[in-house]
């Protein structure tokens, strides 16, 4: 997505709240040195009611442990996607620079995992 790009199409409150975003806590970063352009192995906690999902971030401009144990927010209602041999089930959203520099979105203070983002 191009950061000086206008804005996208209007949509519904329901198409809105059809995007099933939640916070979750990153509880493993590891490489990723198969893939095409750098990026990440995570695995976010959710808490219990979705668990522990994977996902492919490119997101490099953070280090390991600036990553691990950190909250972030995912959109988690998109189908599983093939990432090379990583099969990516969420996907951490950021606001993307012109350059390809990602901004994570995390919540304030010690937000729930789980806990959904209306």
């Amino acid at each position: 997505m191009d950061a000086g790009a206008g804005p996208s199409p209007e949509i519904t409150v329901d198409d809105f709240l059809a995007v099933d975003m939640r916070v979750g806590r990153v509880v493993a970063v590891e490489d990723f040195p198969e893939a095409r352009v750098p990026a990440w192995k995570l695995r976010i906690d959710f808490g219990p009611g979705l668990g522990v999902r994977r996902s492919s971030a490119r997101i490099t401009n953070y280090a390991r442990d600036e990553l691990e144990g950190s909250l972030v927010v995912a959109v988690v209602n998109l189908p599983p996607r093939q990432i090379g041999p990583v099969r990516s089930e969420v996907l951490v959203l950021g606001a993307v620079e012109a350059d390809g520099t990602v901004h994570i979105l995390r919540p304030d203070g010690d937000a729930t995992p789980g806990a959904r983002i209306a």
